[in-house]
């Protein structure tokens, strides 16, 4: 009877796997399914931002980003100077994301531009049908006020596909298939004659100013995003988005023995470490002898070197440990590419870098964005080439070791590194006009953005 329990128990715990593997996409996903289950299991959510007033005995979990989430339930016989109970995982995986630019029109066809995320197996990623995920910054507006807000979005259906060439038309692929990830690797998103049947936007259509949202992304991909976020295409500010296999994550083998899925890699660690949390706490009288915090922390970015604002690398953790240690000390009650080519007299650039040599994400990004239209300033988008090495800056050091908010940007130059270095005059106006006015006017502008709340 017993074993008959465990099993039916077992069974449960991997179908309850297999409902969040295939409700978890992408990383922002994955917080969200987290913050879903938490909340329903009593946990209350703290901001980082403000100050925290915890309680022994209570249950919290904060976001950074919406890809990271840590959860904490505080004992009811904690004080300051106890155990920290962690079990931590993260919650990205190698797959193919979207970059700034993604409008790639060749051969006939419109395809998708994509950075390689984390060391994947990317010959894997030819010949399955595929779709996209992610988050996308909204413009809104109400009763005269702008503000802009993150949405999650995934398109069910297959839309894209990383096409092979036929056996006759490359002979040695059965001895030696390589992948160039940048020529190879450009998901197919329709054929640009049907594309033009449908009367979508002509993709030769010059006369549209080039920071439009529709001059770096066809306006076919960008109206199936507005179809699914009940949204205006021009409404839509920016994203991140990433390509996502379509077939579902399933128990499979001959005798049921297997998960066939995607993402397990680390999913299913977090997963396991959530649902532990939530049941370790769900009667309240297991805190009522707990001395210590119990806790689970996913991280973000672990795939390619934890080195951000979201990343185990941040501060993440250790400010978590010291906040609530301090709520709890008597004594202290204080609340003091072709398409990203940099061009001269073009602006400030903004570098993106998916494997997170550079620390712009879609929201540092909007600000900056938002600064420049404000004040007709020009602003580019940079991408390092798939098949170069990727320079770096302070902006992830930064970002990692102080957990701040970052986007990298520069001014185009020529000789860089050189004794005698060359750039633009006008750059150097740009330059100083954008950040006067980010010292201006970033405080009201940050209060319009909402991501973590």
């Amino acid at each position: 009877m017993a074993k008959q329990e465990s099993n039916c128990e077992g069974s449960s715990v991997v179908s309850d796997l297999i409902n969040f593997l295939n409700a978890c996409p992408t990383a922002f996903h994955a917080v969200d399914e987290a913050k879903k289950r938490l909340r329903s299991a009593g946990y209350e959510q703290v901001l980082e931002r403000e100050d925290w007033k915890l309680e022994a005995g209570k249950k919290y979990y904060f976001t950074r980003n919406y890809s990271t989430i840590v959860a904490f339930a505080i004992g009811k016989k904690f004080v300051a100077g106890n155990g920290f109970h962690i079990v931590g995982a993260h919650t990205d995986s190698p797959c193919l994301k979207l970059k700034p630019v993604s409008k790639v029109a060749k051969g006939g066809y419109l395809e998708v531009g994509v950075q390689t995320y984390g060391g994947g197996l990317w010959h894997t990623w030819f010949d399955r049908d595929l779709t996209i995920a992610g988050r996308v910054i909204v413009r809104e507006e109400k009763d005269g006020v702008v503000s802009y807000s993150h949405r999650l979005v995934r398109i069910e259906e297959p839309i894209m596909r990383i096409p092979t060439l036929a056996i006759h038309l490359d002979r040695d692929v059965r001895e030696a298939f390589k992948v160039n990830a940048q020529s190879h690797l450009l998901p197919v998103l329709a054929t640009a004659v049907k594309a033009e049947l449908n009367k979508v936007a002509a993709e030769s259509d010059q006369s549209k100013e080039t920071t439009s949202i529709n001059s770096k992304h066809h306006s076919l991909l960008l109206q199936l995003l507005a179809d699914k976020l009940g949204c205006e295409p021009e409404h839509i500010s920016d994203f991140e988005l990433q390509a996502c296999d379509t077939q579902p994550s399933l128990v499979a083998g001959a005798a049921k023995e297997f998960v066939f899925s995607g993402r397990l890699d680390n999913l299913c660690m977090s997963f396991c470490s959530l649902k532990a949390l939530i049941d370790a706490t769900a009667p309240e009288s297991n805190l009522e002898d707990e001395t210590g915090v119990r806790m689970v922390a996913l991280f973000d970015h672990e795939e390619v070197g934890s080195d951000s604002a979201q990343g185990a690398g941040s501060p993440a953790m250790l400010n978590t440990l010291s906040r609530i240690t301090h709520s709890f000390t008597t004594d202290s009650k204080d609340k003091h590419e072709d398409n990203h080519q940099p061009k001269l007299h073009g602006g400030l650039v903004i570098k993106h870098n998916a494997g997170q040599r550079y620390a712009t994400n879609a929201v540092t990004s909007l600000i900056f964005r938002e600064i420049a239209r404000n004040h007709s300033l020009p602003v580019q988008d940079f991408v390092v080439r798939n098949d170069m090495a990727c320079g770096s800056t302070i902006g992830p050091i930064l970002a990692s070791g102080v957990g701040i908010r970052t986007v990298d940007v520069g001014a185009p130059q020529l000789s860089m590194h050189s004794i005698r270095e060359m750039c633009a005059v006008d750059d150097v106006k740009h330059s100083y006009e954008h950040f006067k006015a980010y010292y201006q006017e970033f405080t009201d502008l940050d209060a319009k953005i909402k991501v973590d709340v």
